[in-house]
């Protein structure tokens, strides 16, 4: 045993060696090393996978967050209450005109509004199946547009077709919960050149939008005698449909009557349904006359074109009373409320005649108290142009309910703004019945001087589209109404992009009205104090957004990229389109026009701040910064061509020329691209001065920028003389004659648009600021004033003549003979004529 303890503790040194062979312990040891090592790799790339999830999600989140604002409203409390528009709030206001883009309808201030209307026909005319209904330059009128219209309560029109003329006349009476009642009164008379007696259809329709129900009332067969009908907004409801007559309490005249009953799938296809449901087998046969076969509209043959039944117990929301007559004739149209209680009688015959006088006279009254043309020794004829031009703006106004289709960078697609109301003036009902954000400042600044409340309300309107970044679409195209008119290229707004804060020229003129108590500051101070958080973050927007390369420096967004298909790309955000700017858009440039609005923007903002007692220096301070005349010729004074200019990457030789396109010998040409005009370059651009001399060159003149001795003011006067350049007989061009892109086409289907052609709303501010400069002292006061006479006299000649020798007020005038062109008629900022004629600047 003790042998055995001994081999046992003699064993115990045996191993020794197998010790030594077990050295590989520490390499074990690295192994395990490693092996930590490894694992702090997989966790740091496990950590690092977490992060990089994490970071997406959030980047993601960030993403939407960012894609969400452009859709996102500005929290502050909406200048108007939700309600301000209704029938309780706003009874005398309610029911209006609202419908721009038709000849003649009318509809209520509510997202779902019954709208009424009328179509016309000229029958037995050389084009069968002319119907009228939304304005159109393609129907070649004569002329049409209000005469008289008060904004509120009355209208009268007249419509020149080729062989007669319609006069529309309407008057509301208030009463009851939803805005009263209302006639309308249409005359037809033929013109004393008609070849033969005009007999012409008129189509009476009412359509409830899908928000509410109609049933028509059919006596002798097929005349309509009324409808009665109910929506969530009206109540119920009653239309009246007169006989013709040759005059009011004259019998009745011989006439054809027809109907139309259905649905509708929107307001956008009210014409279409009326043009496929029109039908020839109808007789006309006066008792002496030919029988004479007319279009009329016939539900059986929609009824068949839509595959449904004609099922009389299907609710319609789409009337149509067809009457058709031969000239001279009058009808009247009676819109009775359910719930006027206590009516004194109805509004037709000769209440609605002594109704009509009342109005004119008031509106007469009302339009000489206000712009003083007879005491100022115009005629008659120049007053009854003012009085249409006036009455085209305020029945222009229109009442749209609906999103906008709106895109920022964060976007993949197109999105819906959030549904709102737009109550607003439309530049041209026939081009343009919709809302532009830099054209509604120029309409105020006509239409406050009419009605401050007005003013106030449709600056309530656009301020309340305003989104959490400050920013407002700056063309509304809110419904599909709206939309059927626009090119699809034009629908979509993106949040990049500005339009000139003309508004700021319109609060400018109501904050000299409160200085002067022409407007009470009970209701001026709430407006201001209710509108200031969104012209705060409006501006902030502009002056972020819209910053330029150096300090205090400004730079239009939006410019188009395509430089290979534009003589000089466009600039849409300026209101100007194709003024020539710098010929390779870059972010190194400066634009002397956005620079001016902005100091202008500054200079309102102090003011309002400072009424309403808030912090305002910020504002001075940016005010006094860009006022400084030495800072502004720093910027943008050309001294090369003696004129303020924008700076860019720009060369001026360029022209559009003729694409070559190869085509091998023997193949035939038609199986190739079309040959297009292309820009060619023939000069490499680089940082200058644009030395385009035109309206932006004029825009620290026309803003009152400039100081009343600065020697600047002597060039523009200069420029402003000089035939060669801007001086015409009709106003002041848009770009001087010598220079190279004056009347250019802008690619081979753009003709020139701001490249000559005289504009009024330039044209005003030229006005304003000659009157300005001539009547405060300075060096150049007595030229200023020289010029500001022969200047206005020129533009009121001009444009009184056109209406004359047209029955138009045009959107520009030609430079060369003062003829009107373009969109008409375009009664927006071009009836800033009668403030001319006003002298009210």
């Amino acid at each position: 045993m003790g042998r055995r303890r001994k081999r046992v503790a003699t064993g115990d040194g045996v191993p020794s060696p197998r010790k030594e062979e077990k050295a590989p312990a520490p390499p074990r040891k690295e192994k395990k090393k490693k092996t930590d090592i490894g694992k702090v790799f997989i966790n740091i790339s496990i950590g690092l996978c977490i992060f990089s999830l994490i970071w997406f999600f959030y980047a993601l989140y960030m993403r939407s967050s960012l894609a969400r604002r452009v859709v996102t409203l500005h929290p502050s409390p909406r200048v108007l209450d939700a309600n301000s528009s209704s029938p309780a709030v706003s009874p005398e206001r309610y029911w209006g005109s609202y419908r721009p883009q038709v000849y003649f309808g009318m509809k209520t201030r509510s997202p779902r509004s019954v709208v009424t209307g009328l179509m016309w026909m000229h029958q037995f005319a050389e084009m069968d199946g002319n119907l009228r209904h939304t304005c159109e330059q393609g129907d070649h009128l004569l002329g049409y547009g209000w005469l008289m219209h008060d904004g509120v309560s009355f209208g009268v029109q007249e419509i020149h077709d080729r062989d007669f003329t319609l006069t529309t006349e309407f008057v509301k009476r208030m009463g009851g919960d939803h805005g009263g009642d209302w006639t309308w009164r249409i005359t037809a008379k033929q013109h004393g050149t008609a070849l033969s007696t005009p007999v012409v259809s008129l189509m009476f329709y009412a359509s409830t939008d899908g928000q509410g129900s109609l049933q028509a009332h059919v006596e002798e067969k097929n005349r309509v005698s009324s409808v009665t009908g109910t929506s969530e907004e009206l109540g119920n409801f009653k239309i009246t449909f007169g006989k013709p007559t040759a005059g009011e309490g004259a019998s009745a005249k011989y006439a054809r009557y027809n109907f139309l009953q259905t649905r509708s799938p929107g307001l956008d296809k009210l014409t279409d349904i009326v043009k496929n449901s029109l039908n020839h087998k109808f007789i006309f046969s006066p008792p002496k006359g030919e029988k004479r076969s007319y279009f009329a509209v016939d539900s059986y043959k929609v009824t068949n074109h839509q595959n449904q039944q004609n099922d009389p117990k299907m609710e319609s929301d789409f009337v149509v009373h067809q009457v058709t007559v031969q000239t001279p004739f009058q009808i009247e149209v009676l819109f009775e409320s359910g719930s006027f209680r206590e009516r004194p009688n109805q509004l037709v015959g000769s209440v609605l005649t002594d109704e009509l006088e009342k109005r004119k006279v008031a509106f007469d009254e009302k339009f000489e108290a206000t712009f003083g043309l007879q005491a100022k020794g115009f005629t008659s004829s120049h007053i009854k142009f003012a009085k249409a031009a006036l009455s085209n703006m305020l029945g222009g106004m229109g009442y749209f309910f609906g999103p906008s289709v709106v895109q920022s960078v964060y976007n993949e697609h197109p999105v819906l703004y959030p549904e709102g109301p737009l109550f607003t003036a439309v530049p041209s009902r026939s081009f343009f019945p919709r809302g532009f954000l830099w054209d509604e400042g120029f309409h105020q600044l006509l239409l406050s001087k009419w009605d401050t409340q007005l003013t106030q309300e449709v600056f309530a309107h656009w301020l309340d589209l305003i989104n959490i970044e400050g920013w407002i679409p700056r063309e509304q195209i809110l419904d599909d109404e709206a939309r059927s008119k626009v090119p699809s290229e034009f629908i979509v707004q993106h949040n990049e992009n500005a339009n000139p804060p003309t508004l700021f020229l319109a609060l400018q003129e109501l904050l000299e009205q409160l200085d002067a108590e022409l407007v009470s500051s009970q209701t001026m101070l709430p407006f201001l104090r209710k509108l200031y958080p969104r012209l705060q973050v409006w501006f902030e927007w502009f002056n972020t957004t819209q910053v330029g390369p150096v300090p205090n420096s400004y730079r239009w967004r939006g410019r188009d990229k395509d430089t290979n298909l534009f003589l000089n790309p466009k600039t849409l955000t300026s209101g100007l389109d194709d003024y020539p700017r710098a010929s390779h858009p870059s972010a190194d440039e400066r634009h002397v026009d956005l620079y001016c609005w902005m100091t202008l923007a500054s200079g309102v903002m102090a003011n309002v701040a400072r009424i309403l007692g808030e912090p305002h220096q910020l504002y001075e301070n940016t005010h006094r910064s860009l006022s400084n005349n030495d800072l502004l010729n720093e910027l943008h004074w050309s001294e090369n061509l003696h004129a303020f200019s924008d700076y860019g990457n720009h060369t001026q030789a360029v022209s559009l020329q003729q694409e070559k396109v190869f085509v091998p010998p023997g193949q035939p040409r038609h199986q190739f691209p079309v040959a297009r005009l292309v820009r060619s370059v023939r000069r490499a651009p680089k940082l200058q001065y644009v030395n385009a001399l035109g309206y932006v060159s004029l825009f620290p003149f026309l803003l009152h920028i400039l100081t009343p001795d600065s020697p600047k003011i002597e060039h523009i006067l200069q420029a402003i003389k000089d035939p060669e350049r801007l001086w015409t007989p009709y106003g002041l061009r848009s770009l001087s004659r010598a220079d190279p892109l004056y009347m250019k086409r802008n690619t081979e289907h753009d003709a020139p648009y701001w490249r000559g052609p005289i504009w009024i709303n330039i044209n005003y501010l030229a006005v304003r600021a000659l009157h300005h400069y001539g009547s405060i002292e300075g060096p150049y006061k007595e030229k200023a004033a020289t010029l500001y006479q022969e200047l206005r006299t020129n533009l009121m000649n001009n444009v009184y003549k056109q209406y004359l020798e047209t029955g138009y007020i045009w959107e520009q005038y030609n430079d060369s003979t003062g003829r009107g062109q373009g969109s008409h008629p375009f009664t927006g900022w071009s009836a800033l004529t009668v403030l001319i004629m006003a002298e009210k600047y």
